[in-house]
């Protein structure tokens, strides 16, 4: 059972609030700052409770204290969106730390520096755990990108403050990823993209008995294409994986899922280089990278006849604007369809960021791997710690 934090007296409590600001930066500005939006009505909240906001974060993955991952810009960018001065505290523990959050007054806010300069973090170690609880009487863990994870700051914490609540991003991806695990409206249609089958094969025994269809495209797709006996040219394909491939094509089959793939495709000579052209079949000289129009057809259908649908993986290499157009004609009829849908993040939130439609799906994940591992039915530690 979760507490919902518009139940917890925080007026005059200093609160420690996990956040995902594991933002992209470019020659130290943040180039997307959406992980730190996501957080900013919780963190409103709480200031307007009249509670102080000690805000703690990772950022990329540094094994030791490294100024390359500090949070300065993080610091700077919340001082502007919140209107207040946010400082950046010289740490996430210790005395001088400690000494700043005693003086926080109502309604202020301080960042703690980089909480993996400390090996302790993913540790989850309890003496690092016990220090960061110090000095705080609630903890408010909003950062679900890290929930899969028991490091100190997501899990060890609840150890020593009783009072804790999910944030309000916390709970919109919970409450929107559960409806997909839960009892979903049919059709049920499920869109993996992404590398690699490994990475996928947990949703898809998961969705087996849930979903109506999968679609899959991506690199992905030609370990399938493969176990099919299809040609797939010098594209990506994970060899050790094409037995897998083989018995989860069998298994939709014998439950009747409709198992999509790529009926034709955009092929070259390499990622960056060399024309690309639309083929239905790959040549032994070529490497597919992503899917063709036909494909997209098809695609589009299921989508379009669809009451729920998640999306998890690019479906092309999106990043190379010839190899785009699927993914993007794909996200553009999901935006505008009026199924429920989900996005896992990561890839496939960065893919449709920037378009003027991707305000329409009804949920963009923030966490890639804690979305995945919600939907194979995983407990998430990070979710588990907030339990009554």
């Amino acid at each position: 059972m979760l507490t919902d934090l518009r139940t917890l007296q925080l007026a005059g409590k200093k609160v420690l609030v996990r956040c995902d600001f594991n933002v992209p930066l470019e020659n130290g500005a943040i180039s997307d700052p959406g992980r730190i939006d996501a957080s900013l009505e919780t963190i409103r909240y709480i200031l307007e409770q009249g509670g102080a906001a000690v805000l703690c974060s990772h950022l990329g993955r540094p094994k030791e204290r490294d100024l390359k991952y500090t949070l300065k810009p993080v610091a700077e960018y919340l001082s502007d969106k919140l209107g207040m001065k946010v400082a950046l505290a010289p740490d996430c523990i210790g005395d001088h730390t400690g000494r700043m959050i005693t003086a926080l007054a109502r309604g202020q806010a301080l960042l703690l520096e980089n909480l993996r300069f400390h090996p302790e973090e993913e540790a989850n170690d309890a003496d690092f755990a016990h220090e960061l609880a110090r000095g705080k009487e609630v903890y408010v863990n909003d950062a679900f990108g890290t929930a899969h994870r028991a490091h100190a700051s997501t899990a060890g914490v609840t150890r020593y403050l009783s009072e804790r609540a999910p944030g309000f991003l916390m709970m919109r991806e919970i409450q929107a990823l559960s409806r997909l695990t839960g009892n979903p409206e049919h059709p049920y249609v499920a869109i993996l993209g992404g590398a690699k089958v490994s990475d996928k094969i947990g949703v898809i025994r998961s969705l087996m008995n849930k979903v109506d269809a999968f679609l899959i495209g991506g690199a992905m797709a030609y370990t399938f294409l493969r176990a099919m006996g299809e040609p797939t040219g010098r594209s990506r394909v994970e060899e050790d994986k094409i037995e897998l491939a083989a018995e989860l094509l069998q298994a939709a089959r014998t439950i009747g899922v409709a198992f999509e793939l790529p009926s034709d495709h955009v092929v070259a000579d390499a990622p960056s280089g060399g024309a690309a052209e639309v083929v239905s079949r790959i040549p032994d000289n070529k490497m597919g990278l992503d899917i063709g129009p036909e494909t997209v057809k098809r695609f589009v259908a299921r989508i379009e006849s669809a009451k729920t649908v998640v999306w998890n993986g690019p479906l092309g290499l999106f990043e190379e604007a010839p190899f785009a157009r699927g993914t993007l004609e794909v996200g553009q009829a999901l935006a505008q369809s009026s199924a429920v849908s989900v996005l896992g993040g990561g890839d496939t939130a960065a893919a449709v960021a920037n378009q003027p439609w991707a305000s329409k799906f009804s949920h963009i994940s923030t966490g890639g791997g804690a979305s995945l591992e919600f939907l194979e039915g995983i407990e998430l530690p990070g979710i588990k710690a907030l339990e009554r």
